[in-house]
């Protein structure tokens, strides 16, 4: 296998079974554009590559993703709001890049997924989860709508009605909840998640390239032709939110380390 330098934000490391590996781990591995474009010219990479099969994607560290970065957020608040919405568009389609691997992909998820950070494992195709996983889509939480795909991605994954249940109620889960409603489709101790993530991917390894390369495309079909839709409705609504009260005071709120009060305007 080979592999980018290790100060490189995303690592590839390069063969029938590649992995994709988020690299910063002191900050969570939190979501920036930086950070983004390099994964995309990743996902380059490795769908250019005759040899790969199945890809792996993870977090370097203790998390999967915590999220957006907050200096992201917090400049956002900041813009115009036509600014913000094409700064919305093109920071999801940075990261819901993976969709376009023309191979199947696993998400091997420890620690914090959470918001955006969810959503890059829903892009994915399949879904192994550590015990010390914590999954949720925390987007009122901050004052956003919820953004890069996850009101079409999470219903798609666990059902229109679980998926308002978590979108509205911006509560986590556990690794054992996650399982129970599909979220994850395996959980492991977080000192077996790579061995289990690289296990289902020798198992999809297996299969017939072509035909693996056939089903993903069909699979994922009805999302490729719903999202560009789900994403305008996403970035207009998150771009009117970065210009709110709320959103404002959230930034401030987390600043302290304190809990946002929201008051609606």
């Amino acid at each position: 296998m080979s592999s980018l330098p290790s100060e490189s934000r995303v690592l590839v490391e390069l063969g029938p079974i590649a992995r994709l590996t988020l690299n910063r781990p002191a900050q969570a591995n939190a979501l920036d554009v930086d950070t983004g474009h390099e994964l995309e010219a990743a996902v380059a990479r490795v769908s250019a590559h005759p040899d790969v099969r199945v890809v792996v994607l993870a977090g370097a560290g203790k998390h999967f993703s915590g999220g957006g970065d907050f200096a992201f957020l917090e400049e956002n608040s900041r813009l115009p709001r036509a600014q913000v919405v094409e700064r919305m568009r093109r920071f999801y389609a940075l990261y819901l890049s993976v969709l376009a691997l023309p191979v199947p992909t696993i998400a091997a998820v420890q620690g914090s997924a959470i918001g955006a950070g969810l959503c890059l494992a829903l892009a994915c195709d399949l879904r192994v989860g550590a015990r010390s996983a914590k999954l949720g889509a925390n987007f009122l939480r901050v004052g956003l709508h919820p953004g890069m795909g996850a009101t079409l991605l999470l219903p798609h994954v666990v059902g229109p009605a679980r998926a308002a249940q978590l979108l509205m109620t911006a509560t986590p889960l556990d690794a054992e909840a996650a399982l129970s409603i599909g979220l994850l489709g395996e959980v492991v101790a977080d000192d077996e998640l790579t061995r289990a993530a690289e296990g289902v991917a020798a198992q999809i390894a297996k299969g017939a390239p072509r035909a693996a390369k056939e089903l993903v495309e069909t699979l994922r079909g009805p999302l490729r032709a719903a999202l560009p839709a789900a994403l305008e409705r996403e970035a207009n609504c998150q771009a009117d939110d970065f210009g709110s009260d709320d959103l404002r005071s959230a930034v401030e709120a987390f600043r302290r380390g304190e809990t946002p009060t929201f008051t609606g305007r």
